[in-house]
């Protein structure tokens, strides 16, 4: 074991993140306060099984102090995979008009992992996007926090026209400002517009930098987009972007409901019953003479260690296998991993502990796979 005396830096940078992420007042009252929704707070919203996930200064600087005297992360020992796009086929995909409510189109349904939790999904006659970053850094300032270490699997104006883009919450590596404004010049300067899906509370920010075509939910609320519906599902985390905002704004995972393909996207999440709730409060709609449950869930698998620091909040591969299995998934993708340093475990960990974990449940190996970044898988469409 490496020891070496915490820098002063390391305590100036934990306490600059915890006071701006972490231990805000919240003054304002919650304007979307519904006192008959248990996740509601007066000034804020909170998780279904374990409230608010909060960690005092003190836990920060004992992860920060650990983190240094064992010089984590480890360097990964492989490079995380990465392929060359397939542009001409994530292009070609054919989309609905946007008159239609068909939910479908004549294309077979296809995923692209873009770096990670940035997936294009193509499926119900939709592009859709997750939480999007292209950034070099996730963080407000692009001068210093984690770095990318992989450029992005398709470059943002390679994308194809962006129907919808779909975000969890408004952490910095999963909204980010530059990559969410280029992509709504880009829909401009193409002659259509992108809609932006988003947890209650929102709105507002993209209203500041300039986006209207914003719709909000809550937990449960659908929103339907050319036939294809959208559901906000809970899931346990937390948001913040600045030093009086935290939990101000809801959190969520998406359900999509297309005629051809039902898929789930987890956003950021620790393991909570949200992932069972999810798959019953469903159920009537992915019934076996329906098609069944989700055709493939895109699930976090990394950012978790340490696990006394992140277990309320990252799920560890081990625990995405149970969401997997929770959700009644037929697939799941792990996503999440191997862009941005982010906590203790080195950028190739997160494959290795999959592996362990489906060997541990006898999963098979297609039941919940990786892809390279870049990379494009096509799915085998929903029976009809």
């Amino acid at each position: 074991m490496s020891k070496r005396p915490l820098a002063p830096v390391g305590i100036v940078q934990a306490a600059i993140i915890f006071v701006a992420l972490c231990t805000a007042t919240l003054v304002a009252a919650n304007p979307y306060y519904d006192p008959s929704k248990p996740h509601h707070a007066p000034d804020g919203f909170r998780n279904n099984y374990v409230g608010a996930v909060n960690k005092p200064l003190t836990e920060l600087l004992r992860w920060q102090w650990e983190s240094w005297r064992e010089g984590l992360p480890k360097p990964a020992q492989t490079p995380t995979p990465q392929v060359a796009p397939d542009l001409p086929h994530i292009q070609g995909y054919q989309r609905t008009a946007p008159d239609s409510t068909a939910g479908q189109s004549a294309s077979p349904p296809a995923i692209t992992w873009v770096g990670h939790a940035s997936l294009l999904v193509q499926a119900g006659g939709l592009n859709v996007l997750t939480d999007p970053i292209f950034s070099e850094r996730a963080s407000p300032v692009q001068l210093f926090g984690p770095k990318r270490v992989v450029a992005p699997g398709v470059a943002l104006d390679a994308l194809p026209p962006i129907d919808v883009v779909l975000i969890s919450h408004n952490h910095y590596d999963h909204l980010d400002r530059a990559s969410v404004f280029a992509l709504h010049q880009q829909a401009l300067a193409a002659g259509h517009s992108t809609l932006f899906l988003v947890p209650l509370g929102q709105k507002p920010w993209f209203t500041a930098i300039g986006i209207d075509n914003v719709v909000e939910l809550d937990w449960w609320q659908q929103h339907t987009v050319r036939g294809v519906d959208f559901v906000l599902t809970p899931v346990q985390h937390w948001s913040a972007r600045g030093v009086a905002d935290r939990s101000t704004t809801l959190w969520g995972g998406w359900a999509v409901l297309a005629r051809d393909l039902h898929w789930y996207f987890g956003g950021d999440a620790g393991y909570s019953k949200d992932f069972l709730d999810t798959r019953l409060r469903l159920a009537t709609r992915q019934t076996e003479a329906l098609g069944g449950g989700f055709d493939i869930a895109l699930l976090p698998i990394g950012a978790y260690a340490p696990r006394w620091f992140m277990r309320e909040q990252h799920m560890n591969p081990e625990e995405a296998v149970q969401a997997h299995l929770d959700l009644g998934a037929k697939h799941s993708v792990g996503m999440h991993w191997g862009t941005f340093p982010l906590t203790d475990e080195p950028l190739d960990q997160p494959p290795q502990d999959l592996t362990d974990a489906k060997r541990a449940r006898q999963l098979p190996d297609a039941q919940f796979f990786v892809m390279p970044i870049g990379a494009t898988r096509t799915l085998q469409a929903r029976p009809q």
